[in-house]
């Protein structure tokens, strides 16, 4: 791998959603086999780029793929001495020096599903689209996900996928990544209908939220009951979806009420996301 190569080894995981590790040489006392600067990239399978071979990559592999195995989102500093007075489980390694390492846990980052990109689902995906995460924009008006309407997202960091569909948005559920946090706010209360029951009859998901009053969620637990879902099937399904106590109209009001307790859902599961920096 060249120099600059862990980046694409970097984005190779981003792309296939696989956690990992980068690990960088931070400070080299005496001699070793890598000056300061020089990184490996950790996956769960395989490796790129290189710390130095020898004893001293084993060591920093398995020390990465220990943190993978905890699924560990903490930077830690492992510090290597190359000498014969220091074995290791594969040997030793006579470099003389000492070479410190930094592990950086790459995590698979969240996943959202927007069914429904209106003036309100617009507004939210502006908000997720500043963070770290695969955002999925649903929607089967063609209208509302042109390149124009769009461009507002042309900056985001978010890895942003649109799903045109003339009909049945919930196929689009079987195309998402495991652990999914899927937000229900189409215009049709037939399509959100279609999509609660869809998303409850099977898949690995994470949170579920549905947009609309309490008496939109009478008529449809009713229904959903009817369709054979029982009151634990039903209790996964959140609505109305916001922080509570916010009760603002505007689509912008509702996005960051939405957005807010979203990513505090996706904290408190263990994923947490860093925001754009210049946000």
């Amino acid at each position: 791998m060249a120099d600059r190569g862990w980046i694409t080894a970097v984005a190779r995981l981003r792309e296939t959603r696989e956690p990992g590790v980068l690990a960088t040489v931070v400070t080299v006392r005496g001699h070793a086999p890598r000056a300061a600067g020089a990184k490996l990239v950790v996956g769960a399978a395989r490796t790129w780029g290189s710390v130095g071979g020898g004893n001293l990559e084993a060591v920093v592999v398995d020390k990465a793929r220990a943190l993978l195995a905890d699924a560990a989102a903490t930077p830690e500093l492992v510090t290597i001495a190359l000498s014969d007075k220091a074995p290791y489980q594969y040997g030793v390694q006579c470099c003389g020096g000492t070479v410190t390492v930094l592990l950086e846990p790459l995590p698979a980052p969240p996943a959202v599903a927007v069914f429904g990109v209106g003036h309100v689902g617009l507004e939210l995906a502006r908000i997720l689209a500043r963070h770290d995460l695969d955002l999925h924009l649903v929607d089967t008006r063609p209208e509302q996900l042109t390149a124009e309407r769009l461009a507002v997202l042309d900056d985001a960091l978010a890895h942003i996928y649109v799903h045109r569909l003339a009909v049945l948005p919930e196929i689009v559920l079987g195309e998402l990544p495991a652990g999914t946090h899927i937000l229900i706010m189409t215009h049709d209360h037939a399509e959100d209908f279609a999509l609660c029951d869809a998303v409850l009859r099977g898949g690995d998901f994470g949170s579920i939220g549905l947009i609309g009053s309490a008496a939109k969620w009478a008529r449809f637990s009713t229904r959903l009951a009817a369709q054979g879902h029982d009151a634990t099937a039903l209790e996964r399904i959140t609505t109305p979806i916001g922080i509570p106590g916010i009760h603002g109209k505007e689509p912008a009001t509702i996005a960051v009420s939405v957005a807010a307790d979203l990513l505090r859902t996706i904290d408190r599961a263990g994923a947490p996301l860093p925001a754009d920096a210049d946000g």
